[in-house]
């Protein structure tokens, strides 16, 4: 197989978006529309990318990174005009090279894989993908010779009855041989209405020079799809989520309602695995085998160990151990570690928090910038006082410390192994190893009390 180079067309403003984002950087399934198409090709080992950026440019250079190149459109002239920017960085160079969109963002490794497979078995100059749609209306017809192979690619409006009568429609992904296509391309006029260079001339110019054109069908049109507003958006959004849900049940997890669950691109799963509805599963999140996720739990860059359950809780960037519980009504913020065999239960909230194992924080608690150590107790209510209005500061406690319900924890202290902490005491000052503190008013008891005070519904005079 020859080398392969792709040139990416990202510089269009997108109008139809209404959107201050830039259209290629609109995302689905949690990552902007270009980075899937650069992903997609970076899977199959394109040794050059070439990304032509022109509308936010700065912001597409942020987004992608250093991984490709970049060539600048100042003028929309075209298409053509598009392309011809990445020919200093690929004309001189032997291959093949694919031309894709920065707003086509469902197209698979797989269909790109067999695009190219045919290009090269066929020795074409040129071959275009098709898709066939049971309307075609508005679209590129394609119309073939006896052979197969591509005479020329017919506008809609300029179509005949018996071509606008033809479903095979142009998706405006081609792969070309490289040097072939800068030859071609140097060619391409703009004497139209609109005094723009179109890419598509570029397949007239091919044919008239006597080189083969050939077209190969999507097997699935649905992945050729262009994103120009927000209601394509949408559907781009709902095609993804599928596949991606397809893709993991396929490899073993059980996902109850896909229809109801929202899984992004970038997502881990392993086998065995069962995703109840109304989960939310996004960024960089892994999740570990025997797992039950929900229902109603939402995960950002979540790393989840081997048999833990989860449910109605959200977690951002935060780590959960294995054979950890978290929830239900749990929010764990991100630098928060759970250890193995821990327990976070109810309306519990953790913020840069490392939780040992076998700890258990089980309900109507705030942990924050804390230490907890292996089997440690943490009684419903308790607080740890971190901050003081300019400086956040650190509890420990540690290994088998058991911590009384109602407790303030006023940072920095450090609770002792083994030690207690008796129920509704404000520690301030480090509890030895073995000791139990308890700091609270002695309590006293008022005799005879109710009787001078007014009850309640009584007129005063």
């Amino acid at each position: 197989m020859s080398k392969i180079h792709a040139v990416v067309l990202a510089a269009g403003q997108g109008t139809r978006m209404k959107s201050k984002l830039y259209k290629v950087l609109h995302p689905v399934c949690g990552k902007p529309m270009v980075q899937h198409v650069v992903d997609t090709l970076g899977s199959m080992q394109v040794e050059d990318i070439v990304v032509v950026v022109g509308h936010g440019a700065d912001a597409v250079r942020a987004t992608l990174g250093e991984g490709v190149t970049y060539a600048l459109q100042e003028e929309q002239l075209g298409t053509a005009h598009a392309v011809s920017q990445a020919a200093p960085f690929l004309q001189d160079k032997e291959g093949t090279t694919f031309l894709l969109y920065g707003d086509v963002p469902l197209l698979s490794a797989q269909t790109l894989s067999a695009l190219l497979t045919y290009h090269e078995e066929q020795q074409a100059a040129a071959t275009v993908l098709t898709a066939v749609l049971p309307d075609p209306t508005g679209y590129g017809r394609i119309v073939r010779n006896e052979a197969g192979e591509v005479l020329r690619i017919v506008e809609h409006k300029d179509a005949t009855e018996a071509e606008r009568a033809v479903r095979e429609i142009n998706t405006g992904i081609y792969c070309y041989d490289n040097r072939k296509l800068w030859k071609a391309l140097a060619e391409v006029k703009n004497d139209n209405a609109q005094g723009e260079y179109y890419v598509t001339d570029v397949i007239g110019i091919l044919r008239e020079a006597g080189e083969k054109v050939v077209a190969f069908e999507a097997a699935d049109p649905d992945e050729t799809m262009g994103v120009n507003d927000r209601v394509q958006l949408s559907e781009a959004e709902a095609y993804m989520r599928k596949r991606i849900a397809v893709s993991h049940m396929r490899n073993g997890v059980t996902i109850i309602d896909p229809a109801s669950t929202y899984i992004e691109a970038d997502v881990v799963i392993e086998a065995d695995t069962v995703i109840q509805p109304g989960t939310f599963l996004r960024g960089r999140t892994t999740i570990g085998a025997n797992c039950v996720i929900g229902p109603q739990a939402d995960l950002t860059d979540v790393q989840v160990g081997s048999d833990v359950t989860i449910s109605y809780a959200v977690l951002v960037e935060a780590s959960v151990e294995a054979e950890s519980t978290v929830g239900p009504f749990a929010y764990i913020r991100p630098g928060t570690q759970i250890g193995r065999k821990a327990r976070i239960g109810d309306f519990v909230e953790l913020k840069n928090a490392k939780i040992g194992e076998g700890s258990k924080v089980p309900h109507l608690s705030y942990i924050g910038d804390a230490e907890i150590g292996d089997g440690v107790n943490i009684g419903c209510g308790t607080i740890t006082v971190n901050y003081d209005g300019a400086v956040k500061h650190k509890t420990t406690v540690q290994d088998g410390a058991f911590i009384g319900c109602n407790t303030n924890l006023v940072a920095p202290v450090t609770v002792g192994q083994n030690a207690y902490v008796a129920a509704g005491s404000t520690i301030n000052q480090d509890v030895p190893d073995n000791a139990l503190a308890i700091a609270r008013e002695r309590q006293v008891n008022k005799l005879d009390y109710a009787s001078r005070m007014p009850r309640k519904g009584k007129k005063q005079s």
